[in-house]
């Protein structure tokens, strides 16, 4: 089992910081403060940071061999700088328990989430039969669910009389969301903390199970009695089928296809997914029952937010076989980083977040909040692993 860790986070920092980092998933643009730590890449160790710039060199080759290299190229640079940006925001803050404060702005998120949904389409939760958002779609707020179940578990110390309230609001979020990935990430990052030997994950780990016969034997009888109009979260969370991306991936295949060696381009590979663009432009599922419709002048850029809806073929289909190594290997940073450190909320988000990269992309820069805070969640790994010139920790 791993060794005791001290209550208050050994980095020292202003005590306002902890404000701001609460502050980020209700303003996710607070993460272009990131920018102004690149400097604390240059306490990595020198093969760390070879890894790092070996990335960036791929990213922008791969830009060169792509349909329109003058457009990908800057974009390119522009994803890998903001990507160094939020893992150096890690080696900055060194410590996981910097991350505990985003917990008050999940549940900001959380508390804005039922309300609107609420208020915009009733206890019926829309045609979706799913919890939404102005801002965060119904997968992303089962994904904060399960980040924020794994911050509670892992707080040792916490008052139960905000504990209890807190996990209570995010279990009921993770079922309303009806996200199957969500509760992967939960499961498996929760099993990866405590094969480190953070038992305490054990409890996360019966969150699923409790999740499950939530959405198996309650919710059902409970949504009996309400007027659901078309789908429903326990159906969504109990399915089998792919829901579509089967078609996904094939459109994937075929932007890769058309450009093997440099993809398509960062943000450009939207027009081979053509399942996703099909019906007419949406800003977002809740927008749109709230009938605030996509301006035309968006229509036109729409392909740029559809994702793969997994992690390796979407680094295929915008950056080929070159950009995808160098993704891989900073993959492969963050896997062995976060095992050295056996930090069980570090492990429990870098292999929650890679699980759920199998059907979803929840890593790709920019996003609202979750892809920032998994590469903030490598950067601290990075700090805590040794791998620094002068210790951080």
């Amino acid at each position: 089992m791993s060794a005791p860790v001290p209550t208050e986070p050994s980095v020292r920092h202003p005590r306002r910081l902890a404000w701001l980092i609460a502050l980020v998933p209700v303003l996710p643009l607070l993460y272009v403060a990131a920018l102004a730590r690149l400097g604390a890449l240059r306490g990595l160790d020198r093969t760390v940071r070879l890894v790092l710039g070996g990335y960036v060199v791929t990213q922008v080759l791969a830009a060169l061999f792509t349909p329109d290299p003058l457009l990908s190229v800057p974009l390119a640079l522009a994803r890998a700088i903001l990507l160094l940006a939020m893992i150096a925001a890690g080696v900055w803050l060194g410590d996981g328990r910097w991350l505990r404060p985003l917990l008050w702005g999940h549940l900001v998120v959380f508390v804005t989430a039922w309300a609107f949904t609420l208020a915009t389409v009733g206890p019926s939760l829309g045609p979706a039969g799913r919890l939404s958002h102005p801002l965060y779609y119904f997968v992303s707020l089962g994904l904060l669910a399960s980040v924020s179940l794994l911050i509670i578990v892992s707080w040792k110390g916490a008052s139960p009389w905000w504990r209890f309230p807190a996990g209570a609001l995010a279990v009921a979020t993770l079922l309303a969301s009806g996200s199957r990935g969500a509760l992967v990430a939960l499961a498996v990052g929760s099993l990866a903390a405590v094969l480190a030997g953070n038992l305490r994950f054990l409890r996360a780990l019966g969150l699923v199970v409790l999740t499950g016969v939530l959405a198996v034997g309650v919710v059902p009888n409970l949504r009996a009695s309400l007027p659901v109009e078309g789908g429903a979260p326990d159906t969504n969370l109990t399915s089998t089928t792919l829901s579509g991306r089967d078609e996904v991936w094939q459109g994937a295949i075929r932007a890769f296809r058309a450009s093997p060696v440099g993809g398509q381009g960062p943000y450009l590979a939207g027009r081979f997914l053509t399942f996703l663009v099909r019906d007419r432009c949406q800003l977002s599922p809740a927008l749109e029952d709230a009938g605030v419709h996509c301006p035309a002048w968006v229509d036109r850029f729409r392909g740029v937010w559809s994702t793969a809806h997994n992690v390796v073929l979407h680094s295929l289909a915008e950056t080929g076989v070159i950009g995808t190594a160098g993704l891989l290997a900073l993959f492969a940073l963050g896997a062995v980083a976060t095992w050295r450190v056996r930090d069980g909320l570090l492990l429990a988000i870098f292999w929650g977040f890679m699980a759920m990269n199998v059907v979803d992309v929840v890593t790709t820069l920019p996003s609202p909040h979750f892809a920032e805070l998994f590469w903030v969640t490598v950067g601290v790994a990075l700090a805590r692993s040794g791998w620094t010139r002068t210790p951080t920790v």
